[in-house]
């Protein structure tokens, strides 16, 4: 389905860091119930819910329940939902990239389209079926739970600043760059500009770093480099230190990453 990304998983006592990921996550809870943080403040997601985080957004994960909780998601891009969208609003002339103002949606109707594409095999299900259900339910969903991000003006100058260094980090997730340095192509004291991004972005200047260093890492995973090398070349000091933040951020290790491409 045009390199969509689908995870099935079961926690029992794992809890996910506060991190983030390029694309949208669109998750259905199978059994027990996920606590998580998103948009500031902390949600509950029971069985049979959807839970919705936008791209970019800084959320974590965590089991409300004894007996941990099961899911299963979808990680689609923006660009993806970007073009959905515009077909869907092509009458009205809008259709951006999506926002979804809820973090958790009780809609049994679109819940049930999505566990049903999200279980189907496809070994016993046509292509044409599988992309008709998921245009169909991510249609619904951005109809009924979606709205368009206010455009804002022309960015101050600081918010201007705060985003070339969120380009840099971006760009160069490697780079072992510090904070003065950083600082300094803002043109902001290392102070503000820590306080600053973490208040625009969700995290402080280093814990992104890791954030862009963990998607440099998954894309060369991905490609078929090796562990360690996929470490070294995205600015981690070696294979255990990938190790540990790929399972603190997404649930698994890189090995079991690389192993479903």
């Amino acid at each position: 389905m045009g390199g969509l990304e689908l995870l099935q998983a079961r926690f029992d006592h794992h809890t996910f860091a506060r991190h983030s990921h390029e694309g949208y996550t669109i998750g259905v809870i199978e059994d027990g119930a996920q606590g998580f943080y998103r948009t500031g403040d902390n949600h509950v997601a029971p069985a049979g819910t959807i839970i919705l985080v936008n791209a970019d957004e800084v959320h974590s994960g965590h089991s409300e329940t004894q007996g941990g909780w099961a899911y299963r998601a979808m990680y689609p891009t923006p660009e993806q939902l970007q073009q959905l969208n515009q077909d869907v609003n092509r009458s009205n002339g809008s259709g951006g990239a999506p926002y979804f103002p809820s973090a958790v949606v009780h809609d049994p109707e679109i819940a049930s389209q999505l566990y049903q594409l999200l279980t189907s095999d496809p070994q016993h299900s046509s292509r044409l079926a599988q992309e008709s259900l998921l245009y169909d339910a991510l249609s619904k969903l951005m109809i009924r739970h979606s709205k368009q991000r206010p455009h804002d003006s022309e960015p101050a100058r600081a918010q201007r600043q705060l985003v070339l260094v969120k380009e840099f980090l971006d760009d160069y997730p490697e780079s072992d760059i510090s904070l003065e340095e950083l600082a300094t192509l803002a043109g902001l004291s290392p102070y503000h500009l820590s306080r600053a991004f973490k208040k625009a972005f969700g995290l402080p200047p280093h814990a992104y770093q890791v954030q862009a260093r963990l998607r440099q890492a998954r894309r060369l995973l991905k490609a078929g480099m090796g562990i360690a090398d996929a470490a070294i070349s995205s600015g981690f000091h070696d294979q255990s230190h990938l190790h540990r933040n790929f399972r603190r951020s997404l649930g698994i290790t890189p090995g079991q990453y690389q192993a479903a491409f």
